[in-house]
């Protein structure tokens, strides 16, 4: 396939800001790059660098039960300690 066939569905630039956190909990040491951007309606873009697992959340997002053991495959108390930090920034 060359550049002529592909169908662009958006290719937009935008400035962002991301913050690379990095801290030590209980259960597991997290690596996160959060980056803040107008594409998601206002939710955060979640990396977690060790995993390369990443999650656009917001606080409906981090009320959904099971939501962040899914998308980063943690263990339900990993997933609590990552969602006390991320209601910080939501």
């Amino acid at each position: 396939m060359t550049n002529k066939e592909w169908m662009f569905l958006y290719d937009e630039t935008e400035n962002t800001r991301t913050r690379y956190v990095s801290f030590m909990g209980e259960t597991n040491r997290f690596d996160l790059a959060i980056t803040l951007t107008d594409r998601f309606y206002g939710k955060l873009l979640v990396l977690n660098i060790q995993s390369n697992r990443f999650a656009i959340i917001g606080p409906d997002d981090l009320e959904e039960p099971g939501y962040l053991e899914y998308a980063f495959q943690l263990s339900e108390a990993e997933a609590a300690e990552l969602k006390q930090f991320l209601y910080t920034l939501v």
